[in-house]
């Protein structure tokens, strides 16, 4: 495939569809869709359907992102809160932190004192309880089992709601003194002892402890506890384990009212510093809101209007310089307008006033012009020559006049339902002795059909005439196109011509008073210079559009669009603004030709042959130069605003050299 060529979408010639040309590469069609960018694209699974979700999903938070983006204060204030909370939260897990290991550590230290003591008591009951040998087997294990019950209420007696006692026989015990356990408080021994801690209290000799569940026989709900305990043995030498269950009812509740009072202060806290954050914001966005008001009144042409200023701090001093500027700036601008209306009324009254003596000398010069038979060669030229300037200087005085009467508003509309092919003849037919003359033709294409527009034909006719007649003289010999068509609510004229073009840029200076592609040729050749701004002021009274493209030897095209009604506001013209003869045009589509034939060889899949295209007309002699580069929304006078463009002229990029400018000209100079 040749460099700059585009290859065929799927399902074109020249392309299996779902299938990629060359090796196959590893991977699933998943990844090769996320790689090749195609997950979204039309054709492509589940593109459209993404589309569609992604777009619903986005409408609903349209209003509050755009609500977030607008409102400074709103943001600030949101940015507070959240750093608000995150500092009370992060602030509440170290002190709820610190309290838990507090409570924790001090339950701890009370409980294992607490059990140290009634093991104490335990082994000083044991060894002062006399043993009475010779008993039966049964007699002796009921009496071990009394003895148990007995200690368990002594011990549990000293604490009747701080913790409960549980003696169990060893659990590798194969006597009868295993047969049962003694508990306080109708705790449920089997599941209240974890197995892990019995095994560590039937193995080891010291005291062992852990957290478990407390749990009850009696109905009444699990709560967290600390077990504590020890193997001990009692009066007859017989090993037993003794534990202390410690409730952490108390230290819960202590930590839930910890918990509580945190979230309070807390959350009057974030809303505190938000309220603040709220009223600071607000004490300077106001001003800023205020401000931003008066420049968009400003800069409607309410010049008067001022900030209110108050107090001596930097708002106020901001407010002050605002004014100040805002009174320079009316104070320049009357300046300027008063200046421009002297200049106005400088050019109307020297038109005006050159009328009388041109009169005069006009009259004289008719009649030397008719008597330059009897003159000297040298003296008869000189008649004639004096003939050629007056009238050339008519002219000149008549444009003044007319953009004198544009800058003044005077300037009115007279229209009416018009056929633009009938005004065409005219002006064509008044320029075809020139194009004789030149060499060339001027050729009529799109007039088949009436376009018919309410228009002013006098304006028009004027506009048409100077395109024309600069195309003609600009020519170079060759042919003039002068197209017609309509579409939708708007109708266009474009004439083309392939001279010597435009250069990068001319497009946006063409229709500048006075402007010439050439400054230090003679004026000996075109109109006033003024020709091409009373068509951008004729197309702008009429609501419309006059635009210029060009390259380098490949000659130019201006379009002229009008709407069909008064009034109506244009969306597009039915012309494209860069020709197809254009030389872009041709580079892209030899380069989409031999796209075509390369992805024919590759795939061996037949396309179309290049016979089948319809060729397309290419204009005689056009050197190769760089093209013209111009974007077309960066033209003076544009305003708000942009043509529509068509595909081919999307795709036209740098190569576009448009210009719907105010008060930009040149005629017969490009």
């Amino acid at each position: 495939m040749s460099i700059g060529s585009t290859a065929p979408k799927p399902g074109d010639p020249g392309v299996r569809s779902g299938r990629t040309a060359g090796p196959r590469r590893g991977g699933s069609r998943f990844g090769r869709l996320l790689r090749g960018g195609r997950l979204l694209q039309d054709g492509a699974p589940g593109g459209p359907v993404l589309r569609l979700l992604a777009r619903w999903v986005r409408r609903p938070l349209l209003p509050a992102v755009r609500l977030w983006r607008r409102n400074l204060q709103l943001r600030v204030v949101a940015g507070t809160l959240l750093m608000s909370l995150g500092v009370v939260l992060l602030l509440g897990l170290v002190v709820i932190g610190q309290v838990r290991n507090g409570l924790r550590d001090a339950k701890e230290q009370a409980a294992q004192s607490q059990a140290a003591g009634g093991f104490s008591a335990a082994q000083d009951k044991a060894a002062t309880t006399p043993y009475v040998p010779g008993g039966q087997d049964g007699g002796r294990a009921g009496a071990s089992l009394t003895w148990r019950s007995t200690l368990v209420e002594q011990l549990a007696s000293g604490g009747q709601s701080a913790f409960n006692v549980v003696a169990l026989s060893l659990e590798d015990s194969d006597g009868p003194a295993s047969r049962g356990a003694r508990a306080s408080g109708e705790v449920d021994p089997a599941t209240s002892i974890p197995d892990e801690l019995r095994h560590s209290v039937g193995q080891g000799a010291g005291t062992f402890q852990t957290y478990t569940r407390i749990h009850y026989t009696n109905g009444k709900d699990s709560e967290a506890g600390l077990v504590i305990g020890k193997r001990l043995n009692d009066a007859e030498g017989t090993q037993y384990e003794l534990y202390y269950l410690f409730p952490l009812t108390h230290e819960e509740d202590s930590l839930a009212l910890v918990k509580g009072t945190l979230a309070t202060a807390g959350l009057f806290v974030v809303v505190l510093l938000g309220a603040i954050a709220w009223l600071v914001v607000r004490q300077v966005v106001t001003p800023v809101r205020m401000a931003a008001g008066i420049a968009e009144r400003l800069s409607a042409g309410r010049l008067q209007e001022r900030m209110k200023v108050t107090g001596e701090d930097d708002i106020a001093r901001l407010g002050e310089a605002f004014n100040k500027m805002a009174q320079n700036l009316q104070l320049k601008i009357q300046q300027l307008e008063e200046l421009s209306r002297m200049q106005r009324r400088f050019v109307s009254d020297v038109s005006h006033e050159l009328r009388t003596p041109l009169t005069t000398v006009r009259m004289a010069a008719d009649v030397i012009h008719e008597a330059r038979v009897d003159f000297d060669p040298v003296t008869a030229r000189s008649a004639e020559l004096l003939g050629d300037q007056l009238d050339r200087f008519e002219s000149l005085l008549a444009d003044l006049l007319e953009i004198s009467r544009f800058d003044a508003g005077a300037a009115a509309l007279e229209a009416e339902p018009i056929d633009l092919r009938q005004v065409v003849r005219r002006v064509i037919g008044g320029a075809e002795p020139l194009a004789e003359r030149k060499g060339g033709r001027i050729v009529v294409v799109g007039d088949e059909q009436p376009v018919v527009a309410e228009a002013d034909a006098r304006r028009v006719e004027r506009v048409l005439r100077n395109l024309v007649v600069n195309a003609v003289e600009h020519g170079e010999g060759r042919d003039v196109i002068v197209r017609l068509a309509a579409a939708g609510g708007a109708v266009a004229v474009a004439v083309r011509d392939y001279g010597v073009g435009l250069k990068p840029g001319e497009a946006t200076r063409v229709f500048n008073r006075f402007w010439r592609a050439d400054p230090a040729r003679a004026r000996t050749t075109g109109g006033t210079g003024l020709g091409l701004s009373i068509a951008v002021e004729d197309a702008r009274l009429h609501g419309g559009w006059l635009q210029a493209w060009g390259e380098p030897g490949g000659g130019s095209q201006f379009r002229l669009t009008l709407p069909r009604t008064a009034d109506e506001p244009l969306r597009g013209s039915p012309i494209p603004l860069e020709p197809e003869d254009s030389r872009r045009n041709r580079e892209q589509a030899a380069a989409a030709e031999r796209a075509q034939e390369s992805g024919a060889r590759r795939m061996t899949v037949p396309v179309q042959t290049a016979g089948d295209r319809p060729a397309l007309p290419v204009p005689p002699r056009l050197p190769t130069v760089p093209r013209a580069t111009v974007d077309p929304t960066a033209l003076p006078g544009n305003g708000a605003r942009v043509v529509a463009r068509t595909s081919a002229e999307a795709d036209s990029g740098e190569s576009m050299a448009s210009a719907n400018a105010e008060g930009e000209d040149g005629t017969g100079e490009r």
